[in-house]
C-alpha cells in the first residue's frame, strides 16, 4: 500500500488536479480531504477540459474510487450539478467510483447568502472569498450548528435537527445583516430534492478506506488550494476556512492512522494568487497583462483575473517547508518562453534587512522583492517529452529553481495535456 499527497505550495491554483489526474493511472484510490466547490482544478484529458471543484480529479480513470471525506465542505446543491455536467460528457460518475463520507456536513444555502453578505459588509477590506459558503460553513461546523450527511438517514431526528439550525440561522441573517429569513418548508425542501441525490453515495468512507489499506490498495490524496492560504499557516486573515497541508489529509480523508509515504507539491514556474491579501511579487501594467494572457490566468471558479508575478522563492521554500514536500511538480513551464529574461524573486528586502525567510502575515505589506534574472530560452518548449530535450536555459531553471526551495522537482509540466509533463 502507498499513500501519496498531492498539495499546493503557493496560493493554491498551480496545477493539482492536472497532476492528479496524471498520478492516478497509479493508484486506486483518489481522496479529497478538505475543502468545498471554492476549488477549481483544471484537468485536460481524452473527454475535454474540466474545471472540477468537489469532485476528485481521478473521477475521469476507469477502475478508480473517488472519496470525499469527512473534511469536505459537502455542497450537495453543486456537487450533482457538476456530475450531470461531466456524464453529459461522457464520464461516468456512480456509487460504484464515487464515495461521499456519511460524516461530511452539509453545506447549506444560507452558507453561501451569508459569505456574500459579509463579503459586502467588509465593502474595500474583503478577504476576496469565492462566495461559496466556505467561511460560514466551518464557522458553523465548529460551533457544531452543521448537518452531518448521514443525518438523511434518520428523517425524524433530521427535521427537528433542521429546525433548531434554523431558528438559529436566521437570528443572524435578519439580526446581523437585515437579511430575509429562512422557512422551515424552503429549508426542508431543499434537503428533500438536494440531499435525496446524493442518499445512494453516502457511506461510512473511513471503513471503506480502512478496507482498501488492509488489501494494499495505493492511495492519492488531493489538497485544494495551497499552503500559504491555509487556516493556520497561511497569509491569515485571507486565507482559507480548512486546513490545505498534507498533515490534514489523515484526518480529514476518514483514515487518521494512515501515514504518507510521500508528499508531491505542486509549483507553478511563476507567481500566481486569486483573491485579496499580501503579494509580495506582484507585477503590474503591460508586464502583468502579458504574463496573465500568455497563462491564461484567470480563476477556474471565479474566472477573477490572478494577480500575476514572477516565482517567489522565498514563499515556495516556506510552501514546501511547510507541506513537509518530498518531491515537486513544476507547471505551466512554457509559459515562461515568450521571456528573453526571466525574474525571480529570491530574498525580501524587509525594514532595511534582506532575509530568504517568510515573515509574519503582517510584515509581508513592508516586504519588497529582491529580484535576480534568469536566461530565458525564447523558444517552443511544448511539445518536449524528455528531460535531455529542453534548452539548456530551460534546464537551468528548473535547476536554479530545485536548489533554492530544497527539494527535488520531479515533474515538469509544459502544456495543459495529461502527457505534457516531462519526468525527471
Amino acid at each position: 500500500m502507498k499513500a501519496c499527497a498531492i498539495v499546493g505550495i503557493n496560493w493554491g491554483d498551480e496545477g493539482k488536479g492536472r497532476m492528479v489526474d496524471l498520478l492516478t493511472e497509479g493508484y486506486d484510490v483518489v481522496i479529497r480531504y478538505q475543502g468545498g466547490g471554492n476549488a477549481g482544478h483544471t484537468v485536460v484529458n481524452e473527454y475535454g477540459k474540466f474545471a472540477l471543484h468537489l469532485l476528485p480529479s481521478g473521477v475521469f480513470r476507469p477502475g478508480v474510487v473517488n472519496v470525499l471525506g469527512n473534511g469536505v465542505a459537502l455542497d450537495a446543491e453543486n456537487l450533482w450539478a457538476e456530475i450531470e455536467a461531466l456524464r453529459a460528457r461522457g464520464v461516468a460518475v456512480s456509487p460504484a467510483n464515487l464515495k461521499i463520507s456519511d460524516r461530511a456536513s452539509l453545506l447549506l444555502p444560507w452558507h453561501r447568502e451569508q459569505d456574500a453578505l459579509e463579503e459586502a459588509r467588509l465593502g474595500a477590506k474583503q478577504y476576496g472569498s469565492t462566495k461559496q459558503g466556505i467561511a460560514p460553513f466551518y464557522s458553523d461546523k465548529y460551533q457544531k450548528k452543521t448537518i452531518l450527511a448521514g443525518e438523511l438517514f434518520y428523517p425524524d431526528a433530521l427535521r427537528e435537527h433542521l429546525a433548531e439550525l434554523l431558528e438559529w440561522k436566521n437570528l443572524i441573517l435578519t439580526g446581523v445583516y437585515g437579511a430575509r429569513p429562512y422557512s422551515p418548508e424552503e429549508a426542508a425542501a431543499w434537503i428533500e430534492t438536494c440531499g435525496t441525490r446524493i442518499k445512494p453515495y453516502l457511506c461510512d468512507t473511513g471503513a471503506f478506506l480502512r478496507s482498501a489499506a488492509a488489501e494494499g490498495k495505493n492511495l492519492l490524496f488531493e489538497a485544494q488550494l495551497g499552503a500559504l492560504r491555509d487556516l493556520d499557516y497561511g497569509i491569515y486573515p485571507y486565507t482559507t476556512s480548512s486546513n490545505a497541508l498534507a498533515a490534514y489529509a489523515p484526518l480529514g480523508s476518514g483514515l487518521p492512522t494512515v501515514k504518507l509515504d510521500e508528499v508531491i507539491g505542486v509549483v507553478k514556474a511563476y507567481s500566481t494568487c486569486v483573491g485579496e491579501g499580501p503579494f509580495v511579487c506582484e507585477l503590474s501594467g503591460e508586464a502583468a497583462s502579458r504574463l496573465r494572457e500568455a497563462g491564461g490566468e484567470y480563476g477556474a471558479k471565479t474566472g477573477r483575473p490572478r494577480r500575476v508575478g514572477p516565482l517567489d522563492l522565498v514563499a515556495t521554500r516556506y510552501g514546501v517547508q511547510t507541506q513537509g514536500a518530498t518531491a515537486l511538480a513544476l507547471t505551466k513551464l512554457d509559459v515562461l518562453s515568450y521571456l528573453k529574461e526571466i525574474p525571480v524573486c529570491t530574498q525580501y528586502e524587509l525594514d532595511g534587512q534582506r532575509t530568504e525567510r517568510f515573515p509574519f502575515p503582517l510584515a509581508l505589506s513592508r516586504a519588497k522583492p529582491v529580484l535576480e534574472t534568469l536566461e530565458g530560452w525564447h523558444c517552443d518548449i511544448s511539445g518536449v517529452r524528455r528531460w535531455e530535450d529542453l534548452p539548456a536555459p530551460a534546464q537551468r531553471y528548473v535547476a536554479a529553481v530545485e536548489e533554492s526551495v530544497g527539494c527535488p522537482i520531479r515533474y515538469v509540466s509544459v502544456g495543459p495535456e495529461r502527457d505534457a509533463v516531462i519526468l525527471r
